[in-house]
């Protein structure tokens, strides 16, 4: 069974990352934790992850989808370009990709968003600001999924974990995260 990559960079938010892990975790998909570089990655609540593999090693005929999550300031990553050249090598060869809050910045950046309906943690003045956001395609929506590319607020981390899931026909009890 491929793999779902999970990008990870400093200050990644680990609680919009819990349910689809744990929808992944029930489902058997394997993951692997991708970097920057092999250098411990800590998140917004101090969570340090050791990837698994790096942008630039990724065997990407091992994966099949993709997850990214926001950080505190997605702005200000250090070495953004690494990032977004691994989005842009990945993107055809995934057939889902989940983005969350802050996250699908990364994605604009990369190309992937062009033409297609999203949502973002961002204020509209942040969006406008950047000047990479199509501001026709955003969407107040919760959750957004326009073909692969799945897109949600910070707040839906529980609807984009199930939605994530089922774009890759896992099977995996949603009333697991209801309260």
């Amino acid at each position: 069974m491929k793999k779902t990559a999970v990008l990870l960079y400093p200050q990644y938010s680990e609680y919009e990352l819990s349910v689809a892990l744990s929808i992944l975790m029930q489902g058997g998909k394997p993951i692997v934790t991708v970097g920057e570089s092999m250098k411990p990655i800590r998140g917004e609540s101090g969570l340090t992850c050791l990837p698994d593999t790096t942008v630039d090693e990724l065997n990407i005929d091992e994966i099949d989808s993709l997850l990214l999550t926001g950080c505190i300031d997605i702005f200000s990553l250090e070495n953004e370009k690494a990032f977004t050249d691994f989005i842009t090598r990945v993107e055809s060869q995934v057939t889902t990709i989940g983005s969350i809050s802050s996250s699908p910045y990364l994605l604009a950046k990369a190309g992937v968003l062009k033409g297609k309906r999203y949502t973002i943690g961002l204020t509209e003045e942040a969006r406008d600001q950047s000047g990479i956001f199509e501001k026709e395609n955003y969407s107040e929506d919760l959750v957004v999924q326009d073909g692969k590319v799945i897109t949600a607020r910070g707040s839906g981390f529980i609807k984009f974990g199930a939605c994530f899931g089922r774009a890759l026909n896992l099977d995996f009890d949603e009333n697991w995260y209801k309260g």
